[in-house]
This record gives C-alpha cells, sequence and structure tokens, in this order.
C-alpha cells in the first residue's frame, strides 16, 4: 500500500532509467522513491543507503537523492525527542545536560543525533533512538524471514541457507537498536585504531548515556567526507587511510564496519577521518577472519588454485560426486580475471555474484558468515570509486594480509 500511495510505478521508472542511464523528464520520481523508502521504514532506508554509494550501477543523480537518507530521513518531532530522553532518564534524579539544543545536527533512519553540553561543561554529541522504531523493524525481518522460507523450497535454491543468512543479518541489524552495545564497539573501535593516527572514533560517554540514549565526545569543525576541493594526490592518500583501517579491521580485528559510507565518514581540518556511527559492526569468528583473509590475499596474488581450495574449506556443504574440477576451473578463471584490476576495473558485486553461481551449480553451499565481510567492501567501493578510481586496492590490502595470516 506504501509503494503504491507514493506512485511505484514513477519509482521504478527512475531506478530503471537510472540504471540504463535513461533520462527522467519529469524529474519526480527519484524524489518518490526517497519518500517511499522513508515510509516504508528503516530496513528499506538502510537499503537505499547501500544503494546510494553504487555510482558504479546507479545514475549519479539517483545517488544524491538516496544520498539524503544518510542523515536527512526527516526528524523527530521535538516532543517526541525530549520525550525519549526524559523516559530514558525517568530513574534519575535529574537530566545530566545543563543545555540541550533540540534541532538535531543529524537525522537518521534509527535515531537523531543533537548538540547539548553536561554540567561539568563539556560539548558532547547525544543520539537518541526513535520511539516505537524496534517494534517495527523487527516486523520488517519477520516478513524477510518469511520470504527466505518460502525460497528455500524452490528449484535450485533449496541448499541456499536463506533463512539462516537473514537470521544473521537481521541480528546485525537489529543490533543498531542497541545503543549500549554501540557504545561498546566504539569503544573497541578506539582500542584497535590507536595506532593509526588519521582516524579518530569519539569516545562514548557511558556515565552518562540513558536506555535508548547514547552520550559520545563531540567532535567540532567536521566536514563532508568527499572530493570536494582535494588534488588527485590527497584523493588518492585519503582513500588509502580508509582502506587501511578496513583491513585492518577486517583482517587483524575481526570487528566488521559494515555501514562505512559517507554519513558515518567526516574529516577534520586536519584531514583526520572521522568515524561517528559504530552501530552496524559485527564480530567476526576467527576461523571466519582466517579464511576471508586468506581468499583476499590469494586473490590479490593471481592465485586462484588456492582460492578454489579456500572457497571449499569455508563451504558448509560440497555434495557427493560434485564436479570440483569444473568448480575449480571457474575459480581460477574468475580469479584471472579479477587479478591486479584497480578499483575502476573491479566490480565487487558482479565478482561476488559470479562466485555464489559458481557454487550454487556445484550445489556447494556457501557460508552465510561471508555476508558482513562482502556487505563492507560493497559500501566501501562505491566511495572509492567516486575518490580514486586507479587505486590498487589489492596491492594495498597485501601488507595488512600478511601480518594477519603471520598470526
Amino acid at each position: 500500500m506504501t509503494a503504491i500511495r507514493h506512485g511505484c510505478a514513477g519509482g521504478l521508472a527512475a531506478l530503471r532509467g537510472a540504471g540504463t542511464r535513461f533520462p527522467d523528464p519529469e524529474n519526480n520520481g527519484r524524489g518518490r522513491l526517497a519518500r517511499m523508502l522513508v515510509d516504508l521504514g528503516p530496513t528499506f532506508v538502510k537499503g537505499g543507503q547501500l544503494l546510494s554509494t553504487r555510482r558504479d550501477l546507479l545514475a549519479p543523480e539517483v545517488c544524491d537523492t538516496l544520498a539524503q537518507l544518510y542523515d536527512r530521513v526527516p526528524a523527530m518531532r521535538h516532543e517526541e525527542a525530549e520525550g525519549a530522553v526524559r523516559r530514558a532518564y525517568r530513574t534519575a534524579n535529574a537530566l545530566p545536560f545543563a543545555e540541550f539544543d533540540w534541532t538535531p545536527v543529524a537525522s537518521g533512519s534509527i535515531a537523531c543525533v543533537y548538540r547539548a553540553r553536561l554540567h561539568d561543561g563539556r560539548q558532547v554529541a547525544v543520539k537518541v533512538r526513535r520511539p516505537g522504531i524496534s517494534e517495527r523493524m523487527r516486523a520488517d525481518f519477520a516478513l524477510l524471514a518469511a520470504g527466505a522460507r518460502m525460497m528455500e523450497w524452490m528449484p535450485g535454491m533449496r541448499k541456499v541457507p536463506a533463512r539462516r543468512m537473514v537470521t544473521q543479518l537481521g541480528f546485525a541489524v537489529l543490533r543498531q537498536l542497541d545503543l549500549a552495545a554501540e557504545a561498546t564497539a566504539l569503544a573497541a573501535l578506539r582500542g584497535n585504531l590507536t595506532g593509526l593516527r588519521y582516524f579518530r572514533i569519539p569516545e562514548p560517554l557511558r556515565e552518562v548515556s540513558g536506555d535508548g540514549v547514547l552520550v559520545m565526545e563531540y567532535v567540532p569543525g567536521l566536514g563532508r567526507f568527499g572530493p570536494g576541493e582535494m588534488t588527485r594526490e590527497e584523493r588518492r592518500e585519503l582513500i588509502r587511510r580508509v582502506l587501511h583501517g578496513v583491513y585492518q579491521m577486517l583482517f587483524l580485528d575481526g570487528l566488521v564496519h559494515c555501514d562505512m559510507h559517507p554519513g558515518n565518514l567526516y574529516l577534520t581540518r586536519s584531514a583526520e577521518v572521522v568515524l561517528l556511527d559504530a552501530g552496524f559492526v559485527v564480530p567476526l569468528e576467527s576461523h571466519v577472519k582466517r579464511l576471508f583473509a586468506e581468499f583476499f590475499l590469494n586473490m590479490s596474488m593471481g592465485r586462484g588454485k588456492e582460492c578454489a581450495e579456500v572457497v571449499l574449506r569455508s563451504s558448509e556443504h560440497v555434495p557427493p560426486g560434485a564436479d570440483l574440477d569444473s568448480f575449480r576451473a571457474g575459480i581460477r578463471d574468475l580469479v584471472a580475471s579479477a587479478h591486479r584490476r584497480t578499483a575502476g576495473q573491479f566490480r565487487l558485486a558482479p565478482f561476488a555474484t559470479k562466485l555464489f553461481d559458481l557454487q550454487r551449480r556445484s550445489g556447494i553451499a556457501a557460508a552465510p558468515e561471508f555476508v558482513f565481510p562482502l556487505v563492507s567492501l560493497l559500501v566501501l567501493e562505491g566511495m572509492i570509486n567516486e575518490l580514486d578510481v586507479d587505486v590498487d586496492f589489492q596491492a594495498e590490502a597485501i601488507p595488512t594480509l600478511l601480518t594477519a595470516l603471520r598470526r
């Protein structure tokens, strides 16, 4: 009903036109699409945020429209926000804030962020969860789980662990509702990335946070993350810094940030990369971290045979009688086609699709845990292409990968 009310034909036409680079003469389908995603709820807003990074797949004007979903989702009304804050501290004698600016500085699908001043004079950022959002998101994932159950009954899809994948993804996305868990993730990221002086993570202030309210250090003077007026060399250095931070998370720390889009990344005047949000952060089990590192290193070095063996070792099920020789040959060809490709020459989505298709045709069930590193890199890929299409993202990973595997 929501799609019909917003004119789904116009929204679909906008995407269809974007995907094929046809113009949208009325220039209104994209706006309807963004408004429709907001009305459908935070689960769909998250999907729109991911799509907004894919300027290689969608027209720039569509990506610009969807990018508004990062932090320009319609904010809570003053009464809603104040009510949520007061409920968070209902057992306290008084609010911990001497001043509170009820005009949000950012408005996301799950929470809004405000500026405030504590009684000791510190300036802070206050993240306030939207009332009733938990029930709505859980209902969305119940529908997705029902769809996954139906998918597993379809011919050719019965060995795909769709329900488990939806369950894992749902757990990670719904975890964003837990602002206490986000505070823990922020603290972990701060500790892990201490050695990278160009990365900055705001400090969570748990002693003054409440239920559904996360108080953290306020970082002043932030600018949007993007090419702006940077030179080519400055853009290249910036994307190398982000890549090294992400590779450390993936291959050394095993703490995957799946939401590193420009709505969560900012720059200080001294070119520090500031990561403000840690809601969609997923820990990787050690064996998954190692297998993913092995695959990425072998792909970076063009070792298709070794990549095939990593995929087989990481799979949940290899059926008796599977044509493993054909499967290995397919992986070798796929890796050869991707070896030493720069960011502008490589697309992760088609690569992953071909990889999963090889597994599906051979009856080899992929491990669902690999979805999180892939989501992290998919979000990052669109941003890399906007900044520097010539960066050799595979070669940049090799030092971190060798360190990880030596451990």
